[in-house]
């Protein structure tokens, strides 16, 4: 992966996008003082670039919860009893291919991942935890947390703290 220099437009376009992909490239020219072609030609850079890793509806889990109901969200510690590389690799694999866990995270102490969990309910719950825990025989023990409410839900990442250098 190369490194990619980055100027003040540059944050200031990924910080415009992370709020709101939604407008048009007038627009987003418009709104930060640059010329349609420069601001096409940079959104087409930051994305080849991988820095846009893909452009998704995030939707609103309140309204969706009183359409289909509220499910389960959990976060579940994992500790595998056999801790080389291949290990954490099989169960990283296993995990993240399952639709129901939204984040998997490889972690440093404690726990060895951390996982974002959202199912339908209690049911559906217990059989993603055969698959994915019981049925592993290098899962040591699993802690969950069940979540009662949502207090805060952020994807955009902070990069005011960026843009003073420049």
């Amino acid at each position: 992966m190369e490194s990619l220099d980055l100027d003040a437009v540059d944050l200031a376009l990924l910080d415009q996008l992370q709020t709101d992909a939604t407008p048009t490239n007038q627009a987003l020219a418009a709104r930060l003082g640059i010329s349609p072609p420069t601001c096409l030609r940079r959104v087409r850079r930051l994305h080849e670039a991988g820095l846009i890793a893909r452009q998704v509806a995030i939707l609103d889990a309140d309204r969706l919860a009183l359409a289909l109901g509220h499910g389960l969200h959990a976060l579940a510690e994992v500790l595998l009893d056999r801790q080389h590389q291949e290990a954490q690799d099989a169960f990283e694999a296993r995990a993240v291919a399952e639709p129901c866990v939204q984040q998997c995270w490889r972690m440093a102490s404690g726990a060895d991942f951390m996982l974002v969990l959202q199912v339908r309910d209690m049911p559906h719950y217990l059989a993603l935890a055969a698959r994915l825990f019981t049925q592993d025989a290098n899962v040591r023990n699993t802690k969950l947390h069940f979540a009662t409410r949502r207090a805060k839900f952020e994807t955009k990442v902070d990069l005011a703290h960026y843009q003073q250098a420049f």
